[in-house]
């Protein structure tokens, strides 16, 4: 889960549709685990994200916010809200830490959600602390709780950092990056039927077929698929 990358919430988006045309989707346990983008940027220092993919790939503002309108297309091919202007890009520790707290109280899920709608689709910047503590409200969570583990830098820290080590560990080198059964890895925003057929064949115990294609996706340096003319 990484709240920099637009490919993976289109992924996650294509997933859900995927699992619902599985068969035993009611016996199907998702786990989201954490994975950041850029890790080594600033606390609190955040840019628009129109600036830096330009400055990153060397483009015109234009051609920046060219590339923004293809993902957001393909957002919003899947029923999602995306928004090309106005959207921040910074640090997302603080994202995943609280996600974690979400996980030990049974809200994950919905804080995800919150989260990925605020940061694309809302002008909500989720590197506002008073914003996360809102969505966690929103997502069922105690907002004194939510306020004291982003006031204490090393709550849950140790979790996010344990699922990264666990993500190199599984060799996912870009997201999204779905593990089926820990023995199975599909990279980046596959469309759904893609996950359909993956989840029929791990449940039937035969080998997941790779991909025909490769899929957009983020690096860990935070470059993410984008056309290139």
């Amino acid at each position: 889960m990484v709240h920099g990358c637009p490919w993976c919430y289109i992924g996650k988006a294509r997933f859900t549709k995927g699992l619902a045309e599985f068969a035993h989707r009611d016996e199907v346990e998702v786990v989201f685990r954490s994975f950041e983008l850029d890790p080594g940027g600033a606390k609190g220092v955040t840019a628009p994200v129109v600036e830096m993919l330009a400055k990153k790939y060397g483009r015109t503002l234009d051609e920046a916010r060219g590339m923004e309108e293809h993902v957001a297309a393909s957002a919003r091919a899947e029923g999602l809200t995306y928004r090309t202007e106005g959207r921040d890009h910074g640090n997302t520790f603080d994202i995943h830490r609280l996600l974690h707290l979400a996980a030990a109280r049974g809200r994950q899920e919905e804080l995800l959600d919150l989260a990925y709608l605020a940061n694309f689709g809302e002008e909500r910047s989720v590197f506002d602390p008073e914003v996360l503590i809102a969505l966690a409200a929103e997502a069922g969570l105690d907002e004194a709780e939510a306020r004291a583990v982003l006031a204490d830098g090393a709550a849950y820290a140790d979790e996010v950092r344990a699922d990264e080590r666990e993500a190199a560990e599984l060799g996912a080198n870009a997201v999204p990056f779905f593990v089926l059964d820990r023995r199975y890895g599909i990279s980046g925003g596959q469309p759904a039927e893609v996950f359909t057929r993956a989840l029929e064949q791990a449940w039937a115990g035969r080998e997941v077929e790779e991909p025909a294609g490769a899929a957009e996706a983020c690096e860990p340096d935070g470059a993410c698929a984008v056309p290139r003319a």
